[in-house]
């Protein structure tokens, strides 16, 4: 399967980098990226092949990853014009629809939208998948291919849920970071040396997390389990109930949701 990418950012590495891990030939993978910096760091980590603009490149092959912002979208897919062909395009720009992603291609229709989030760049991520219905099966194979070498795959069949990955995955591990920066200042606050914060802190995360993978129990049941009447996690649990924690996640996960449709009206708007 050839394969061209359009932008070579963090993304764009993460997804060769596990490709290549995969079996992905790199002689079969092209980039395409303006900046002699970025070409030059992918040529000498991965061997691929890259060109500074879509105007040296004949066609893009069996499956174009579209890795440019969604604002530099629309200048950067018109060099592309005459070039796709019956190829699958996959685009991993937040925000931009499905049908704004076809008219800015030229009415092009084989394309799936996808939410990768940023654990694929040490290929621990989960990605978000809806495709146009023009979209084969094999062609839906092809992309699950590619998005899955940085983790886990999430097929999506309506496009007005795609908002709703964006808010959780996609934003999601900001509300991680924020819950174990939180920690660790609880641990400074506490007496405990930086080092020792960040070890307690990021290792409950992981190992709670790892504990909820792998149990069939609700995470309520779960929590439940650690939570003894009149003990301390009680405590822990019920001041966090007063200052709103759990609501407070909540209605920043639907807050992010309406911000995606919000600025997904003004990409395509473009």
């Amino acid at each position: 399967m050839k394969i061209t990418f359009l932008g070579g950012g963090n993304m764009a590495n993460a997804l060769i980098g596990g490709m290549l891990k995969q079996g992905f030939a790199a002689a079969d993978i092209t980039v395409i990226d303006p900046g002699s910096a970025a070409r030059e760091k992918l040529e000498r980590t991965y061997a691929v092949n890259c060109l500074e603009t879509a105007e040296m490149l004949d066609n893009v092959g069996d499956l174009l990853v579209l890795a440019v912002k969604p604002q530099q979208m629309k200048e950067a897919v018109a060099q592309l014009a005459g070039k796709l062909g019956q190829a699958v395009v996959v685009s991993i720009a937040a925000g931009l629809d499905l049908a704004t992603l076809a008219r800015f291609l030229g009415g092009h229709r084989k394309i799936v939208r996808c939410m990768p989030n940023t654990p694929a760049l040490i290929g621990a991520g989960i990605t978000g998948l809806c495709p146009l219905p023009e979209v084969s099966a094999a062609e839906r194979e092809a992309a699950d291919c590619v998005l899955s070498a940085v983790g886990s795959t999430v097929w999506i069949d309506d496009e007005g849920r795609m908002d709703g990955v964006t808010a959780l995955s996609g934003s999601g591990p900001a509300y991680v970071f924020l819950f174990i920066e939180a920690l660790q200042q609880a641990a400074a606050d506490l007496g405990f040396t930086p080092e020792q914060g960040r070890q307690l802190a990021i290792e409950t995360v992981q190992g709670a997390a790892a504990l909820a993978a792998q149990s069939d129990e609700p995470a309520a049941v779960l929590r439940d389990r650690v939570t003894s009447k009149g003990g301390t996690t009680e405590a822990a649990l019920n001041k966090m109930a007063e200052k709103g924690v759990k609501d407070g996640i909540i209605a920043g996960v639907k807050a992010a949701e309406a911000r995606g449709r919000e600025l997904g009206k003004l990409l395509g708007a473009g």
